[in-house]
């Protein structure tokens, strides 16, 4: 009995240790990724029509009148049926982004990577994988059922004036590589001022801007002539065989390749020492990059090729949706340039803890309709607490009345205004840095004292709705600049026509007193009395020039609501449909909630198309753009809005959808590049 337990305890210790080292052969997730992304391939290659999408790849991959390289992109020799892994991170001085695919014919992969790779560049091959840059900034490595893609990007590392910290782990790592090219970072002793220089600085300055201008008004002629043939014959003409005209004849149309040694011409000493200098730079650079890519792969290729991702990553992910993404917004903010600068004020801290936070996202593509569902999530428990008390408002009927279905879009928002001083109170918490803790500890209680939180809170508490009703088309008078012959300045007045909005925005307060003296103190006072008047139960703001965005905006104060519009009809209750009534009990039910009718918002704005391709690319998109949808609550630990674009065209899906969009509009604006030019 004991042998027997004796072998039983080394069989589960070495079973324990094969499973220790097994979960150490694991491909972590880089501790500096900040995006990470899933495609679902099991789904989302059912819903590809490569027919339709394998054409179209190789007709914006040729090269000028090549022929394409590569003429199946569905046979690339990858599994799309399988899920793909990206992410990418960044530091001081490098980026990098990495995707990780699985292999059903090597051979095929390799035969697409061959087209793909610049001439002469031979493959690497190591010890299990090999691999080879397809770019300078680009490499791809694999092995018989695996690949791996890795753009990096690499940038010479620096201490900048808003940190002392050292240079990142990363760079030292390869600072030998880099310190080849510190020479060329050397500075030139500062040469004595010289008026002279100066002034031929300026009169070389004085000519360039002369030529433009010369350049700027011939360039402005020959479009008016287009204007003017357009308007009468309503086509470019046709450009004759034996033309004689310089200016668009076919000979000085062609542009003709630079001769190899072109750029040498001229070249100085000086010239000559600053071009060696930036190769050296270039090759140095790719040294380091190219290191950084293939210890990326061995650490990948020697491991069990699966990659470790963290449950915190994963918490918010569907695995039915197509894509899922997740983003770490706190670092991508706070680390890069955004964050840096922050640090240079005492108080910078408070708007790191601000962004302190992560994004997941999910995305489907239905047969009707895209939809997108982002879950939103505060690294800090107390401030993600405090969110979720914002979003949980009370609800009021006499704002969602304003929703119909003729308006082109409405955006309702129903939150807990008395939560907004808890949410700035968790943000400024333990925000201090050093010797100001104590005074943010103080101010903070002083805030307590003075604010009168549910006072604040009565003033708008939080209820608010925007309804864009239509966009209406109005002239406008505007300023321009002409130059005569000895190119002096002179003003033009000018007209164009502009979009001008028609809408409500409308909130809800417990003091309508607060709001009504406000109004009135506007319509009293010497310098606002001018544009704010009392106008019946109204009070109008317009502007002495007619020359802005709105004609008048009107105030009005009734039922605990006050309305700002650009027309008393709007705030009148409409009939609504059942549609428009469902979006009301959404309305009142969500913390935030909206629609446009995309459509309708292209109608309105179609004023500001003006070239011919831009006209007929908005024709051919009126006439297929769809709805857009969105909701925001509140889902246990997170903040959730799912975001519905419903599609209206013949397309297999609306995956495809977007693909037959972009696909016309390409072929609309390349069969504008070959028209004829005047």
């Amino acid at each position: 009995m004991k042998l027997i337990l004796q072998k039983t305890q080394t069989i589960i210790f070495l079973l324990y240790g094969f499973a220790l080292v097994f979960a150490q052969q694991n491909m972590k997730l880089p501790q500096d990724a900040v995006f990470y992304m899933e495609i679902n391939g099991k789904q989302l290659n059912k819903k590809i029509n490569w027919q339709k999408f394998n054409p179209f790849l190789q007709e914006v991959t040729k090269k000028s009148k090549e022929k394409p390289s590569w003429t199946d992109y569905s046979k690339t020799g990858i599994k799309y049926d399988a899920t793909q892994y990206h992410y990418a991170g960044f530091n001081d001085s490098v980026k990098v982004y990495t995707a990780h695919f699985i292999l059903d014919n090597k051979d095929k992969f390799l035969e697409f990577i061959n087209s793909t790779k610049k001439k002469g560049l031979e493959v690497t091959k190591k010890k299990n994988y090999s691999y080879v840059d397809i770019d300078d900034d680009i490499f791809v490595a694999w092995n018989d059922n695996r690949a791996v893609l890795k753009m990096i990007s690499y940038s010479k590392p620096y201490k900048d004036t808003w940190t002392d910290d050292d240079i990142d782990s990363m760079a030292v790592a390869v600072d030998s590589a880099a310190a080849v090219v510190d020479s060329a970072y050397a500075e030139e002793p500062e040469k004595p001022f010289n008026y002279k220089d100066e002034i031929q600085y300026l009169k070389d300055d004085i000519k360039y801007l002369k030529e433009s201008i010369k350049d700027n008004n011939a360039e402005i002629a020959r479009m008016q002539k287009d204007i003017k043939y357009l308007e009468k014959h309503h086509e470019y003409p046709k450009e004759k065989k034996d033309s004689t005209d310089k200016n668009y004849s076919e000979k000085d149309n062609e542009i003709l390749p630079p001769l190899e040694d072109e750029n040498m011409e001229g070249e100085t000493e000086e010239d000559a020492v600053f071009r060696k200098e930036m190769d050296s730079l270039k090759i140095e650079t790719f040294k380091i990059v190219k290191k950084l890519a293939e210890d990326s792969f061995d650490e990948y290729f020697n491991s069990n090729l699966e990659l470790e991702i963290s449950k915190d990553i994963l918490g918010f992910r569907d695995a039915h949706s197509d894509v899922f993404v997740y983003t770490d917004y706190g670092r991508i903010v706070n680390d890069g340039i955004y964050g840096k600068m922050m640090k240079n004020y005492e108080f910078g801290s408070i708007f790191e803890k601000a962004y302190n936070s992560n994004s997941s996202y999910n995305l489907y593509f239905d047969q009707d309709k895209v939809k997108l569902v982002n879950s939103y999530q505060h690294k800090d428990d107390e401030v993600q607490k405090n969110i979720s008390s914002l979003y949980k408002g009370k609800k009021n009927r006499n704002l969602t009345n304003l929703i119909n279905d003729k308006s082109i879009g409405y955006y309702s928002l129903n939150v807990d205004g008395s939560k907004y001083f808890d949410l700035m109170y968790s943000l400024l918490k333990n925000s201090g840095e050093g010797d100001y803790q104590k005074e943010m500890e103080l101010m903070m209680e002083t805030m307590k004292i003075v604010l009168d939180e549910e006072a604040i809170a009565k003033i708008a508490p939080g209820n608010g709705i925007f309804v864009l009703n239509e966009l209406k088309t109005k002239t406008v008078e505007y300023t321009d600049y002409d130059y005569d012959d000895e190119y002096n300045e002179k003003e033009v007045k000018k007209t164009k026509e502009v979009a001008m909005p028609d809408f409500t925005f409308a909130f809800a307060t417990e003091n309508e007193g607060y709001w009504t003296r406000i109004f009135n103190l506007l319509t009293t006072n010497k310098k606002t009395a001018k544009k704010f008047i009392k106008k019946g139960d109204f009070y109008s703001f317009r502007e002495e020039k007619n020359d802005g965005y709105f004609d008048q905006l009107l105030f009005k104060v009734k039922d605990g609501i006050v309305y700002i519009t650009t027309s008393s009809e709007n705030i009148i209750p409409k009939a609504q449909s059942e549609v428009s009534k469902k979006w009301t009990k959404d309305a009142s039910r969500y913390a935030a909630s909206g629609r446009f009718d995309v459509k309708r918002l292209l109608i309105g704005m179609e004023k500001e198309f003006k070239s011919p391709s831009e006209r007929k690319t908005l024709d051919f998109v009126k006439k297929n753009v769809g709805e857009m949808y969105f909701k925001s609550e509140v889902k246990g630990s997170k903040v959730e809005t799912e975001i519905d674009y419903h599609i209206k065209t013949s397309s297999e899906n609306s995956l495809m959808y977007f693909f037959d969009l972009f696909d016309e509009i390409y072929k609309i604006n390349e069969s504008e590049k070959k028209a004829p030019i005047l």
